[in-house]
């Protein structure tokens, strides 16, 4: 079965090491630039310096035959189901990041704090839901 999955871009970021990564954008993420395709650029068009944004990146280096973990690391506190986790190791492993757009210059976006790692694909963007208009 073709799924038709299609890299848009590919995060640049200071962080290389899974080990040490944080683990939310919270946790001192530093901020990244998502590196878009050019040929996506009248996708990408509308996005605005303040945005919230819903990045949704594909974790290359994951674990995909992970199906539990101790949460955030932490081995004092028992395995959890990774379906209950926001692990990146997990059996097709989709990031989910909700981050703000604080620059954009042609064909680069840069997001206030990332937790992925340098050279993540992204895979999609998606405004954060607007309650009372287009989202």
């Amino acid at each position: 079965m073709d799924l038709g999955l299609h890299v848009i871009g590919v995060v640049r970021s200071p962080l290389t090491d899974k080990a040490t990564a944080p683990k939310f954008e919270t946790d001192n993420a530093p901020p990244a630039e998502l590196l878009l395709d050019p040929a996506y650029a009248t996708a990408a068009k509308d996005l605005a310096v303040g945005q919230e944004i819903l990045l949704f990146t594909w974790l290359h280096l994951a674990d995909r035959d992970c199906q539990a973990v101790h949460p955030r690391r932490d081995y004092s506190r028992p395995l959890t189901g990774v379906f209950s986790t926001r692990s990146p190791d997990r059996p097709n492993p989709i990031g989910l990041h909700q981050v703000r757009i604080s620059t954009l210059a042609g064909n680069v976006v840069t997001v206030a704090a990332l937790e992925a790692l340098d050279g993540t694909p992204i895979i999609d963007i998606k405004p954060l839901a607007d309650r009372g208009g287009q989202g």
